[in-house]
């Protein structure tokens, strides 16, 4: 079955950024994945540069220590900053760093950039804005934060609806935090919850430059067709360039398409000629890292056994491969392969939802029961979603078993007392292999939301190292241990009670949360 048909409606967006489809699976070990490199750069690293943190504590503590030892760049890409004592120990960090480097060279190298999503991190008195204009202030040649804005709330749109719901036209909601050649991948926003008691996923590489530069150059790209924060709290754009909501949308979109794509190119091509040069040194007997005159300990570094593709999603400026990314891995998993996916907030697109349907791989989907559903407790009509989520999850539940596939399709839910649940991303165990040898994660929550309202970034993490794989192995296994099984009883249970108007109103809104 060829990837060039199932991929031919995502092929023609608004504005045009991909002219040639990936190729169908090669048939070899981790190698099969190597046809993501036709989209988008491909990094060979080796595993032990990568780390998989299982806690929020940890992630809070290497956050904070990275920045402490950051030199050159400290690039944070997340929905918000919170506004309490941990977010303020962050900011902390940040000022004492910037301090010592300023008194260590009189002038410094070490540069700071924070890329926020304006309606959010504008939300109340106190908010993202306030957190970081001390900085600011006092280190103006230094620090850069970026507010995005999305250019669909625009005009009378913006003006009519309310502070919080205009979160929902769409949202920066890349999560990006990246320290000199140290990057984090994860879900998790900077916030005291995801700190302490909601359990999300990230993924640390370590020395690894030229991911650290693609994703510098990324947040770079959103930024500067973002609103910047200026020291007396107000914003502007970058001169030359087309606002997001005032200016043409168009002009603006085609603009930002055409930032993005540009680092996703030139990484994609610098990395091309690393493979060239890496193939024709080879051939004489060298090694690639010899080539790049990299070494570690005296020696050569060891040759990569692991490869880190980074799939980007915005949907708004007509960029959509993640989504044709993961549409590929789930139509090509092969009868008896395993896929373990997980999203917080459980709403699988349409074309997602028909593919796990139809196609021959055992799913394994683990979502947020209703207690640690991020919006459970909330006030308003934000406390209604945790049933819309039940709703949803159980007309998933009801269609997997008028096709009788409970045995291939199996829903789990994640329950901890005193805990919220935000992992997502996937794990993918070819047939007759009892360890993953690609992972996905990073910031989508495979729903609407993700692909085709909000900016979006992950990785595909393919790796042929027992060691690694052994690591993604018991992360999947750590989380789906706090689950369990869902059944036609897990309905009648009187906390899946979902009202009628929830269950009316589900449909029309379901594409907004």
């Amino acid at each position: 079955r060829s990837s060039w048909l199932l991929l031919a409606p995502l092929l023609t967006p608004p504005v045009p950024v991909i002219t040639a489809p990936p190729c169908s699976l090669c048939p070899e070990g981790a190698h099969r994945f190597q046809w993501i490199g036709n989209l988008v750069p491909e990094f060979g690293i080796s595993s032990s540069h990568v780390k998989v943190l299982s806690s929020p504590a940890e992630f809070y503590e290497l956050l904070k220590a990275q920045i402490k030892t950051a030199k050159q760049r400290v690039v944070m890409a997340s929905l918000y900053l919170g506004t309490g004592l941990l977010e303020q120990e962050l900011v902390d960090c940040l000022e004492e760093t910037l301090e010592k480097s300023l008194q260590a060279k009189g002038s410094s190298n070490l540069r700071v950039s924070i890329l926020l999503d304006y309606t959010r991190g504008s939300r109340g008195r106190k908010n993202s804005r306030t957190m970081l204009i001390p900085l600011l202030q006092r280190f103006p040649e230094q620090v850069r934060v970026s507010l995005f804005h999305t250019p669909n709330l625009r005009g009378l749109l913006r003006l009519l609806i309310p502070e919080r719901f205009n979160e929902t036209i769409g949202l920066q909601h890349i999560k990006v935090y990246l320290f000199d050649d140290n990057v984090i991948l994860s879900g998790a926003n900077l916030s005291d919850l995801y700190f302490t008691n909601r359990q999300d996923r990230y993924v640390l590489l370590q020395d690894s430059p030229e991911i650290a530069d693609f994703f510098t150059e990324l947040v770079d790209a959103i930024g500067d067709v973002s609103l910047q924060l200026q020291r007396d709290d107000t914003v502007q754009m970058m001169e030359g360039m087309v606002h997001p909501y005032q200016g043409d949308k168009m002009a603006y979109c085609e603009t930002a398409n055409r930032r993005v794509m540009e680092v996703i190119n030139s990484a994609r091509t610098r990395q091309e000629l690393l493979h060239t040069k890496a193939f024709h040194s080879s051939q004489q007997g060298s090694s690639l890292l010899s080539q790049q005159g990299s070494r570690v300990s005296g020696g050569l570094k060891p040759e990569p056994d692991t490869w880190i593709y980074p799939l980007i999603q915005m949907k708004p400026f007509g960029i959509q491969i993640d989504e044709m990314v993961t549409e590929t891995l789930l139509t090509e998993a092969e009868r008896d392969a395993r896929i373990y996916l997980t999203t917080g907030y459980f709403n699988l697109t349409q074309a997602y939802m028909d593919l796990i349907l139809g196609t021959r791989a055992e799913y394994r989907i683990l979502l947020a029961s209703p207690e640690v559903n991020g919006f459970f407790g909330a006030k308003g009509v934000a406390g209604a979603i945790p049933a819309a989520y039940v709703y949803i999850e159980q007309q998933f539940y009801s269609e997997v078993c008028c096709l009788r596939q409970q045995e291939r399709v199996r829903l789990q839910e994640y329950s901890r007392a005193g805990w919220t649940f935000h992992a997502k991303g996937l794990w993918l165990y070819l047939a007759g292999s009892d360890l993953p040898c690609l992972t996905l994660i990073g910031s989508p929550n495979f729903g609407y939301r993700s692909v085709h309202r909000d900016l979006e970034a992950q990785v595909a993490i393919v790796t042929e190292n027992k060691a690694l794989q052994q690591q993604l192995h018991r992360e999947q296994e750590q989380l789906y241990l706090c689950s369990g099984v869902v059944s036609s009883s897990t309905f009648e249970q009187p906390n899946r009670y979902v009202k009628l108007w929830v269950k009316l109103v589900t449909p029309l809104i379901k594409n907004f949360f």
